[in-house]
């Protein structure tokens, strides 16, 4: 039996992006993206033609590359697929990420507080990204963008055609592009193994994230219980067990003997005057001599 082939860094990131379904697109095609659709299928999905995928990989690292420094990159993403990892990009090349809504004229309106001024622009996806895309053009500012074949391609420089749209696909474009300015710039060799692992680079879902918290919390919770109990119990026996005598040799409390309530008081003696306050005495009105007699107010 003949011993399997080893498989080229080329050959094994070939297979990684079928497996991400990179090569899919859509079902409607662009016009200046037909040259990089392999085939179409029966269902109608364009199919990608992954070597020139990979080429435009290349030539977009080069660019990377070519900037000195890599504060002056931005990576944005406005969909929520591409965010983690546009993060993840920019913790491991050092460029700057936007992970979110664009904010307009962040990079036309010099009275902004986060106005900056980028050399290069990478983007996620032409159609949700399209508000930094005309900003750049404004500002002369070379893109690159991940495009499916429904992409509008205008005022984007250099274009990679790929699945933009699934999470797995948005993660492996990354990952290879970040692998490949490392091994640019000399951080990794050609032939060496990348040790951080594509899943990094995949979006997660929000209850993903919480399973892992909720987990602790019931451990916790399931050990606190037993501590405690045991706690309360040590505590009961040393000081509620002699407690008792102590309160069956106290004194009964003595109880009231008098109403004093309902003592009477003596006049004059040791009131405070309001007990001896007469009733006023109305004064009969006085009118004048020869004025009729008010009459009507019964």
């Amino acid at each position: 039996m003949a011993s399997e082939r080893i498989l080229t860094q080329k050959e094994e990131d070939i297979q990684l992006m079928l497996g991400s379904h990179v090569h899919l697109g859509t079902k409607n095609c662009d016009f200046q993206m037909e040259r990089y659709v392999f085939k179409r299928r029966s269902d109608g999905i364009h199919i990608f033609n992954l070597a020139k995928t990979w080429e435009k990989l290349e030539m977009a690292a080069r660019v990377i590359v070519a900037i000195e420094n890599p504060q002056d990159i931005i990576v944005q993403s406005a969909r929520p697929y591409g965010q983690r990892a546009v993060l993840k990009f920019a913790q491991y090349t050092g460029a700057h990420a936007i992970a979110g809504r664009h904010t307009p004229g962040t990079f036309t309106n010099q009275l902004q507080t986060s106005f900056c001024e980028p050399r290069l622009l990478i983007l996620t996806d032409p159609r949700t990204d399209h508000q930094p895309i005309k900003e750049a053009a404004l500002g002369n500012i070379p893109t690159i963008a991940f495009c499916d074949t429904d992409s509008p391609m205008g005022y984007v420089d250099i274009g990679i055609p790929a699945n933009n749209k699934g999470k797995h696909s948005i993660g492996c474009l990354f990952w290879l592009l970040a692998r490949m300015v490392l091994q640019m710039r000399g951080t990794l060799r050609p032939a060496q193994k990348w040790d951080v692992m594509v899943d990094l680079f995949f979006y997660r879902e929000p209850e993903e994230a919480k399973e892992p918290e909720e987990d602790e919390v019931a451990a916790v919770a399931d050990y606190m219980p037993d501590y405690a109990a045991g706690a309360l119990g040590a505590v009961s026996a040393d000081q509620w067990t002699g407690g008792d005598a102590q309160w069956a040799d106290a004194p009964a409390p003595v109880a009231a003997s008098a109403d004093w309530v309902a003592a009477p008081v003596a006049p004059g003696g040791g009131g405070d005057g309001w007990e001896e306050a007469a009733e006023p005495v109305l004064a009969a009105p006085v009118t004048a001599a020869g004025a009729p007699q008010a009459t009507g107010w019964n």
